[in-house]
C-alpha cells in the first residue's frame, strides 16, 4: 500500500533543526527526517502506530528524543532496535549515521509494514526489518549493541535480547527517570557501566541513557 505523506508546516521544520543543532547534528539530516515524520503522521492516522498524534510534538517526544542517543554510539558499527515500534530510535539513528547498520526488530505486523515502507521510501540501505519475537531473532552475538525505548525493565530487555551481543557489547537502554529499582536487580552475569542524564531539546523531562555490559 502507497500512502502519501502530508506537507508540514514550517514550524516543524525549523523546530527540528534547532534541535539537532543543539544535539551537535547538521541540520542537513533534516529532510529525510521531515520524510520519516510526515510518514510516520499519515500512517498513524490509519494504523495508530504511537500514541503521540500531533506532529509538532512528534519532534521532541520522537525524533529528538531518539537522536539524543546519538553521541554514544561512536565505535559501535552494529544495532539492533528491539521493540522498535515505529522506527523509535532506530530509523532517525540510521539517518543520521549512515554507517551504522540498524536492525528493526519488531513483532506487530501493521508496524513491521510500516517500517519496511519507511525503509525503502527513505533509501535506508543501513537498515533492515526483522519481523520476529525479539527472543526468536536467531543472530547470536553479531551486535555491538542493543537498545530499546520504552520497552520493558532492564532485567527483560536482557532476558529478550541479551544474547544478540558479542562479548563485548553493550545494552543502551534508553530511560525516563532514573530507574534505580531496575538497576538494583539486574540478573547475575551483567554488570551497570553508567547511567548518563540525556537533555533532549523542547522535552521537558527526565530522560537517561542506562549502559550495561556482561560482568567479568
Amino acid at each position: 500500500m502507497t500512502i502519501a505523506a502530508p506537507t508540514l508546516p514550517p514550524a516543524v521544520a525549523a523546530e527540528l533543526e534547532a534541535g539537532l543543532r543543539a544535539l551537535g547534528l547538521e541540520p542537513a539530516h533534516a529532510p529525510k527526517l521531515l520524510a520519516y515524520l510526515a510518514l510516520l503522521a499519515q500512517w498513524n492516522r490509519t494504523y495508530n502506530l504511537t500514541a503521540v498524534r500531533e506532529v509538532g510534538e512528534m519532534v521532541s517526544r520522537h525524533l529528538l528524543d531518539s537522536l539524543a542517543l546519538h553521541p554514544h554510539l561512536d565505535g559501535i558499527g552494529t544495532l539492533a532496535d528491539l521493540g522498535t515500534g515505529p522506527g523509535l530510535p532506530g530509523i532517525p539513528l540510521a539517518i543520521v549515521r549512515p554507517q551504522l547498520r540498524v536492525t528493526l526488530v519488531e513483532s506487530n505486523g501493521k508496524k513491521a509494514r510500516f517500517l519496511r515502507e519507511a525503509v525503502r521510501r527513505l533509501g535506508l540501505a543501513n537498515a533492515e526489518v526483522a519481523e520476529t519475537r525479539i527472543e526468536a531473532l536467531d543472530r547470536p552475538g553479531q551486535y555491538d549493541a542493543i537498545t530499546a525505548r520504552a520497552l520493558a525493565t532492564l532485567g527483560q530487555i536482557l532476558a529478550l535480547g541479551g544474547h544478540l551481543l558479542k562479548p563485548e557489547g553493550r545494552l543502551l537502554a534508553m530511560k525516563g527517570a532514573r530507574p534505580d529499582e531496575e538497576l538494583a536487580a539486574l540478573p547475575p552475569g551483567w554488570r551497570v557501566e553508567r547511567v548518563q542524564p540525556l537533555a533532549v531539546p523542547g522535552l521537558d523531562a527526565e530522560r537517561h541513557l542506562v549502559v550495561i555490559a556482561r560482568a567479568a
